[in-house]
């Protein structure tokens, strides 16, 4: 694809492009960036994730709220590429809404999730992603999401 790059950014760069951290942080690896534009990234499901004790202790399965979030973060990582933000300036990128959201297969341990999200809309604190994600390229979970960039330190900011 024109214009895609390859990068190889590890979870250290990633750490210094996106504020969460463990248990919460999602993404291991960025492998492709379509300057501002495309993102795709990686997030490895292991049977280690504390998520599997209870969900479901029998037939362990990744739950797709946090898929969403991964492709959320993954969109983060992408605002934050094409705006220059810093994960250390107090802004953070919060939800504003999913849409159109589907899930097609179950996410096990073992999978290797490659998380696509594609700018489609920003305008002033406002953005707009559309999402997919994959295992062996099968798609797992598609979403429309609109995110909102907000300073938590201010009281009519807060979300």
């Amino acid at each position: 694809m024109a214009g895609t790059t390859e990068v190889n950014f590890d979870i250290r760069d990633v750490m210094r492009l996106l504020p969460h951290r463990y248990p919460f942080l999602l993404v291991d690896r960025v492998i492709e960036h379509d300057v501002g534009q495309r993102i795709v990234a990686i997030k490895n499901v292991t049977f280690n994730e504390n998520f599997f004790v209870g969900h479901f202790p029998e037939l362990p399965t990744m739950p797709g709220v946090l898929i969403l979030e991964a492709l959320a973060q993954a969109s983060g990582i992408l605002a934050v590429l094409k705006s220059g933000l810093r994960a250390d300036s107090g802004l953070i990128l919060y939800f504003a809404g999913i849409d159109n959201c589907r899930f097609k297969k179950p996410v096990i341990p073992g999978d290797q999730l490659l998380l696509h999200a594609a700018l489609e809309k920003h305008k002033r604190d406002l953005w707009k992603f559309k999402t997919h994600a994959t295992v062996a390229g099968s798609v797992v979970c598609e979403a429309d999401m609109m995110c909102v960039l907000k300073n938590p330190n201010r009281p009519d900011d807060a979300a």
